[in-house]
């Protein structure tokens, strides 16, 4: 991992600002000789720059988008914990801001993102890839600088943040509040934390998912001991051993901002200003960033093409089917893919979350 230290005010899009800010950062790979190979990735809500690692079947030597063939560059988003400035930083005064970190958007990540392609004095990006709230950043990124983007893939994501999305989000941070240990001290919050990652498996999953993955046999256990309630147990636990509840509170607000017709027009006329020729992947389970959420973004991007895959998984299915999204995203690539292809079906499998 690397860092960079923008060591000049930042100011957000609310018209706060940070003094400075610490991006961390990965890269794979080496530039070409006329700096046409960029890929961008932007990681969702908990992930890292580590990108290699969340999203194994997709990135890697011999994989579909290779370090041996392109310079990959992932950014852990501020706000986070892994890295970059974030509620758990100490700052000037040693302490960190906790839940008095200023309120973020997604531009305000976006802008994080602009300021480390200065610093690494990048001035095109062959491909610019996210989903879910990475999917966002990427969004709006393509909007701010349509000229720098040539290429957009968005997975599971969408315009605008629903109001089914937020009040998921707002779930889980009355989860985190309910905590009394919450706001004390960094390590507060943990109990609430894990519960409102149990909310959001909730908004990750489908019904079918779960009936698959987590069914009894013996329907006669303590409730306590059945797969269902150890798994939701068992993912908010995980969460809370990697993550802090700042950070999530913060993160799940972002999400909640974005919109990108805010003080800008109508969505429809705002996507119609991306250039890059666009994927767009929807995932027929999902039901926090729903088809119809990408559809429309298919509809107003003028060179985008839209597919939806079948799983079982929900939202999750972005992390999950690689099989299939390393199909969808070579044909993408290689410029194979029409409008509205058919839907590519996938089998059932194992996986853990890591949205």
């Amino acid at each position: 991992m690397k860092t960079y230290i923008y060591d000049n005010p930042f100011v957000l899009e609310n018209g706060q600002e940070l003094k400075e800010v610490t991006i961390a950062y990965h890269t794979y790979g080496k530039l070409n000789s006329d700096k046409s190979n960029v890929v961008w990735v932007c990681h969702a809500l908990t992930a890292n720059s580590d990108v290699a690692d969340w999203w194994d079947g997709l990135f890697g030597e011999g994989k579909l988008l290779d370090p041996n063939k392109y310079f990959i560059i992932c950014a852990n988003i501020i706000g986070s914990c892994y890295g970059s400035t974030g509620p758990g930083t100490p700052l000037s005064n040693k302490r960190p801001l906790l839940s008095s970190f200023p309120d973020l958007t997604v531009r305000d990540l976006v802008k994080a993102h602009q300021l480390l392609r200065a610093h690494l004095n990048i001035q095109s990006i062959a491909l610019l890839i996210g989903a879910s709230l990475g999917g966002q950043q990427a969004l709006e990124w393509s909007i701010i600088e349509p000229e720098r983007i040539e290429k957009l893939i968005l997975v599971a994501t969408n315009a605008y943040h629903s109001p089914y999305g937020r009040a998921f989000n707002e779930s889980q941070r009355l989860a985190i509040e309910a905590d009394q240990t919450f706001g004390t001290g960094i390590s507060g919050g943990k109990k609430g934390l894990i519960a409102a990652r149990s909310i959001a498996m909730l908004s990750y999953r489908s019904y079918e998912g779960y009936y698959l993955t987590q069914s009894e046999k013996n329907n006669d256990l303590p409730v306590s001991r059945w797969k269902a309630a150890s798994y939701q147990r068992y993912q908010g636990e995980k969460l809370a051993k990697r993550f802090n509840a700042y950070s999530y509170y913060l993160l799940t607000q972002v999400m909640d901002s974005h919109d990108v017709g805010r003080n800008r027009g109508e969505i429809k006329d705002v996507l119609s200003g991306i250039s890059a020729k666009t994927l767009v992947v929807g995932i027929r389970s999902d039901v926090l960033f729903p088809v119809n959420e990408q559809k429309l973004l298919a509809e107003f991007i003028p060179l985008a093409s839209f597919i939806e895959i079948d799983s079982e998984y929900g939202h999750d299915g972005f992390l999950i089917e690689t099989d299939s999204l390393n199909e969808i995203f070579s044909s993408f690539l290689e410029e194979e893919l029409k409008p509205l292809k058919p839907v590519v079906k996938t089998k059932f499998k194992q996986h853990l979350t890591l949205n």
